[in-house]
């Protein structure tokens, strides 16, 4: 069964300028329930995450600072949000819904969180919109019970996965991938453990020939036992942040690329949907959706 995590407190702790993008975490589900794809019980509200959880990735005065609502404003103005309760409560159910989508991802093969994909977040900083980093808190939990040994973080939003580059820079028990826009957020970058910059306006062909000549040499090299999947899909030409020349279908074989792979291999996914900026929001549903359609087909 396909299972993804849908926080029905998405939008709601957020500023008026910011609600637009934040509409795309309601659409997709009823997209979805509306063409059969998947039924109401495939959604499931994720709870909230123990703050222990939370302090396997993130400092403790990090999370406490957030946790009573008294970061520095130059720290919040950093993050892009003005803190509130709310908004923490949210990405807390985010960072759950990352791990009990793991958990499904072993009985299923593949689970997803409509939200999630927040790379910005370091062990002791929040950034571009991201406060905790819910695919480094989700990988810390499964190394730290046990559930998985060797782990690969591939990143393909169009903005490099800096916190989860800090976060992990000296665990060799997970490698992070990021495929990005060199001239894009964050300028200053963090060394992931395989990086590929990307120039300005690269089209289809060119970013898929990247892709396809290093994701299978590292998973043979890895020999990952679970992959955690950053869905970005401001890599599209429409996108507004985004500075790249993709096609919808080209964003599609991505997905499709990444997914035949973890099946050939047998290794459980958890994908988070990460950024989508195109002005027009039935293009950035639409190609979100298409990664959830191209999972349905291959899996179930």
């Amino acid at each position: 069964m396909l299972k993804i995590a849908y926080d029905p407190i998405y939008i709601h702790p957020l500023p008026e300028g910011h609600r637009f993008p934040m509409l795309k975490y309601e659409l997709i589900p009823e997209q979805l329930l509306h063409e059969g794809l998947i039924k109401p019980e495939n959604l499931f509200s994720p709870g909230m995450l123990d703050e222990d959880i939370i302090l396997l990735t993130h400092d403790k005065n990090y999370w406490h600072q957030l946790r009573d609502l008294t970061l520095p404003a130059k720290e919040q103005r950093r993050i892009g949000f003005p803190l509130s309760a709310k908004l923490v409560e949210r990405e807390v159910r985010i960072a759950k819904g990352t791990i009990d989508g793991c958990h499904f991802a072993f009985d299923h093969g593949i689970a997803f969180n409509v939200a999630g994909g927040t790379h910005h977040a370091g062990t002791n900083w929040g950034e571009g919109f991201c406060l905790l980093n819910d695919q480094a808190i989700a990988a810390n939990y499964l190394l730290n019970k046990g559930l998985a040994k060797s782990i690969l973080i591939i990143d393909l939003d169009v903005h490099q996965g800096n916190g989860t580059a800090e976060i992990f820079k000296n665990n060799p028990n997970v490698f992070t991938f990021s495929m990005h826009g060199a001239n894009n957020f964050p300028f200053r970058k963090e060394v992931s453990n395989l990086d590929i910059p990307l120039k300005d306006g690269i089209d289809d062909q060119y970013y898929l020939s990247l892709l396809c000549n290093a994701l299978p040499a590292l998973i043979e090299q890895r020999q990952p036992d679970f992959i955690f999947y950053l869905a970005g899909v401001d890599v599209l030409a429409s996108d507004k942040l985004g500075k790249l020349d993709l096609s919808k279908s080209a964003c599609t074989a991505r997905d499709r690329f990444v997914f035949e792979l973890a099946i050939k291999n047998r290794i459980p996914v958890q994908v988070s949907m990460g950024g989508g900026y195109s002005p027009d929001i039935k293009d950035v549903v639409e190609a979100h959706c298409n990664t959830y359609r191209v999972a349905n087909e291959l899996y179930f």
